[in-house]
């Protein structure tokens, strides 16, 4: 069915759409899960992740090498197409290790997450977990990271546009490296082992003599992931109010195959459910969705039915209730 669409200044669901049906004998007040439930949906899967990092290593480095063992114009134009979801897998695994729900050994755990999956991909992740712990306790809050990237939606079209391009062409890439630059130039620790990571990966294209290869990982995150993060971004927080409860602070937006390969892999698109507990690993998200599906906490109404809905309704000032179910900066920041 249509959406009815009425004119909003943010991208919050109306009070009606939100029914008070906490706490029930799974959920408490704040719609985590009980003690029983809380410790089952916690559980770290360190075989389950042992795979899905291989995955991603496979899914990043090893698509970048295909591309330098055929070494031909295509294959690197394959490899720069592909690495947007590489370098998505990388930074969702490195949020999860930022969130300690890699693995049960935290020395591993960390240093999986920092020289693996985080600084291959420019994520500071230690000084990422700092803001991003901020991020989880007051959401649009005065401590709140990324206020100015989710901050003012929904905007005009021509607003996204602009946006949007600033990211393919590099632009935000730029300023992001520019921060990543100042922080080397200051000695910061963690800014330096960024770059020794990526000394040695420049240093092994150079000696393989593939140097495109290189090229081809930081032009496809300085593009096309750029896109893609800043419309994940959007989806998970556009337009929200600081509040206690969650379904005010985070969107809700139903996950189709096609976006959980390219943009939300890892169930990483459940992020209301992340919100609601960030204990829970990303292997257990769909669990915690479904609980809270089940209460009547999360209804239809509140779901936007594809991430393509939900970009319409943030370029347009316009969002609409849904009668049915037919019709988601900090990041460079290093401290003193």
């Amino acid at each position: 069915m249509s959406m009815t669409l009425t004119p909003r200044t943010n991208l919050v669901p109306s009070p009606d759409l939100l029914p008070d049906v906490l706490p029930t004998d799974r959920l408490n007040e704040r719609a985590k899960p009980v003690r029983e439930l809380r410790d089952d949906l916690r559980r770290i899967p360190n075989g389950r992740n042992v795979v899905a990092v291989s995955a991603t290593l496979m899914q990043s480095f090893g698509v970048v090498i295909a591309a330098a063992v055929i070494n031909t114009w295509w294959s690197y134009l394959i490899a720069f197409i592909l690495m947007t979801r590489g370098h998505v897998c990388l930074n969702i695994l490195g949020h999860e290790a930022a969130h300690r729900l890699l693995f049960t050994n935290r020395r591993a755990n960390d240093w999986t997450g920092r020289f693996l999956m985080g600084y291959p991909s420019y994520q500071a992740m230690l000084a990422y977990r700092r803001a991003h712990f901020a991020h989880h306790r007051d959401e649009m809050g005065p401590d709140e990271p990324d206020a100015a990237l989710y901050a003012g939606y929904p905007i005009p079209a021509d607003s996204w546009r602009r946006k949007l391009t600033r990211d393919a062409v590099g632009i935000s890439a730029y300023k992001n490296f520019r921060v990543l630059f100042g922080a080397i130039r200051k000695g910061k620790p963690e800014a330096l082992q960024i770059l020794a990571v990526h000394v040695v990966m420049l240093g092994a294209a150079v000696v393989f003599m593939r140097p495109l290869a290189y090229v081809v990982w930081i032009a496809s995150w300085s593009t096309l992931w750029r896109v893609s993060n800043r419309l994940r971004a959007i989806a998970e927080h556009g337009g929200m109010i600081r509040s206690r409860d969650r379904r005010e602070t985070t969107h809700v937006v139903r996950q189709s195959l096609l976006s959980r390969y390219w943009m939300v892999p890892y169930h990483t698109g459940w992020h209301l459910a992340h919100h609601v507990d960030m204990g829970v690993p990303w292997s257990n998200l769909p669990r915690l969705h479904d609980e809270l599906v089940a209460s009547g906490w999360v209804t239809p109404d509140i779901e936007y039915p594809s991430y393509r809905a939900f970009w319409k309704a943030a370029s347009s000032g316009q969002v609409g209730g849904r009668s049915s179910r037919s019709e988601g900066a900090s990041f460079l920041a290093f401290d003193d």
